[in-house]
This record gives C-alpha cells, sequence and structure tokens, in this order.
C-alpha cells in the first residue's frame, strides 16, 4: 500500500509537471523571433531521416497484413473483399499508430538523450546566462517539428502500406492495378481519412512535448540521460495509444466510423 502511495504521489507529479510544461511551450511559442532555421533542422531530422525505417515498416505491414487476412476471407468466400478491408485497416488505424510508435522510440529517445546530455554538461545553462532563450530554441522548434512531420510521414506510410498490400493481393492471386486502386478508394471515406490523419498531430505533439520534457529536467548525470531517453519512450507510447483511443471514441460519437 505505501509503494501505490508512492508510486501515485510521482505519477501525478509528473503529470502536473507535464502539464506546466506544456503551459510554457504554448507561452514561449507565441513570444516574437521564431527560430525558423532551427526548426526546418529539426524537420529535416525528424522527417526525412526517420523515413526509410517507417517506409520500410510500412511495406513490410502491408504486405504482411494482406498474406494473413487471405485464408480468413477465402473461408467464407470473400477474397474479393481483400483490398477493400486491407486499405480500411490500415488507414484508420494501424498505419497512423504504428508510425507514431515508430517515431516515438526513434525521435522520442533522441530528443530525451540529446536535451538530457545539454542539461547535464550545462549547456543549457550557459545558453541561459548568454542571453539566449533554450526553451523556445530547443523545445518549441523539436515540438513543432514533431508536430509537421508526424502527418507527413503518416501519409507516406499510408501510401507505401497499400502498395505492399498489393503486392500481397497478387503474391496467389491477379489483381490488376487500376482494380485494386480503385477497390481500396472506394472502400475509404471522410471518416475513415480525416479523423486518422487529425489525431497524428496529436500524436507529434505528445511525442515532442514528453521527449523534450524528459530531456529538459534530467538529472543524475549519464546516468539520467540514460533514463531520461528510456522513460520518453515508454510514456510516449503510452500517450500514443491513449490519444488513440480518445480519437477513436470521438469518432464513434461523430458517427465516422
Amino acid at each position: 500500500m505505501k509503494y501505490f502511495e508512492e508510486w501515485k504521489n510521482t505519477f501525478l507529479t509528473e503529470v502536473g509537471e507535464i502539464a506546466n510544461f506544456t503551459v510554457r511551450f504554448f507561452r514561449e511559442f507565441f513570444k516574437p523571433k521564431q527560430e525558423f532555421f532551427e526548426f526546418l533542422h529539426q524537420c529535416y531530422g525528424i522527417g526525412y531521416k526517420t523515413l526509410p525505417l517507417v517506409g520500410i515498416t510500412a511495406f513490410i505491414m502491408g504486405l504482411v497484413l494482406t498474406i494473413q487476412s487471405r485464408p480468413t476471407l477465402i473461408e467464407f468466400g470473400a477474397e474479393s473483399l481483400l483490398p477493400s478491408m486491407v486499405s480500411v485497416s490500415l488507414i484508420r488505424e494501424i498505419s497512423p499508430v504504428i508510425t507514431a510508435l515508430i517515431c516515438a522510440g526513434k525521435i522520442g529517445s533522441g530528443m530525451g538523450a540529446e536535451l538530457g546530455a545539454m542539461r547535464v554538461t550545462e549547456q543549457i545553462d550557459a545558453m541561459e546566462v548568454s542571453g539566449t532563450n533554450p526553451f523556445k530554441y530547443l523545445v518549441v522548434t523539436r515540438v513543432m517539428a514533431a508536430v509537421l512531420m508526424l502527418p507527413v510521414l503518416s501519409s507516406l506510410s499510408n501510401a507505401i502500406s497499400l502498395y505492399g498490400g498489393y503486392l500481397g493481393v497478387n503474391l496467389h492471386g491477379h489483381v490488376s492495378w487500376s482494380l485494386y486502386w480503385f477497390q481500396v478508394f472506394n472502400a475509404l471515406s471522410y471518416g475513415d481519412v480525416v479523423p486518422a490523419l487529425i489525431k497524428t498531430f496529436f500524436f507529434g505533439f505528445a511525442i515532442g512535448i514528453i521527449g523534450c520534457y524528459k530531456g529538459y529536467h534530467s538529472k543524475k548525470g549519464t546516468e539520467g540521460v540514460g533514463r531520461s531517453a528510456t522513460s520518453a519512450v515508454i510514456v510516449a507510447s503510452l500517450s500514443v495509444f491513449i490519444i488513440d483511443l480518445i480519437a477513436v471514441q470521438i469518432s464513434d460519437l461523430l458517427g465516422l466510423t
């Protein structure tokens, strides 16, 4: 019971600190003089350098989902519905969430480790002494880059995974290129595409905020840097699932599912 109370107090304290960190982010974001070139640099690091990993994962994901779904549909004589089923599954849920989890692992840990190393080596303190706003330069740019790049990566992941699905459909049969894409787009609707795209902005924001928070408040030297990177991945991944659950509930209430 004592352990549970300590865990609860620690959890509630951290939630409050993250909320305070988020409020500070919005306050700093609306202040003048945006760090535009640092923002572009972070977009390059988050978007372009993460694309190969996201692309390979998306391709395998679409291919495997198609191959695994075929036997079940054949049992019900519905093999012709395979492109439609795969497209809805990938666009609605699988592709955005898997992309966000990959980014939580790569981007979240990178932010936590990088800012944590800057904190323990007193580089952030030196920036404050020199008159630079380290929060705006280090945190705001990274969070905004994550918010912008997650939807882009998710959209590319959708396209690549659907192409993997096309190859999967043709491994044990033959569906023409035009027929496959006709069935894919015919199965998708506004309620499939738009909510899935909107929630990726929130995925990016959560990953950026948590990664930066963990690194910005890193302690205990190099050991703290490792802990910051690890906890950033865990908390960001959990946040992705929570946001996804909330998004699904909202979509259901609005009748978009």
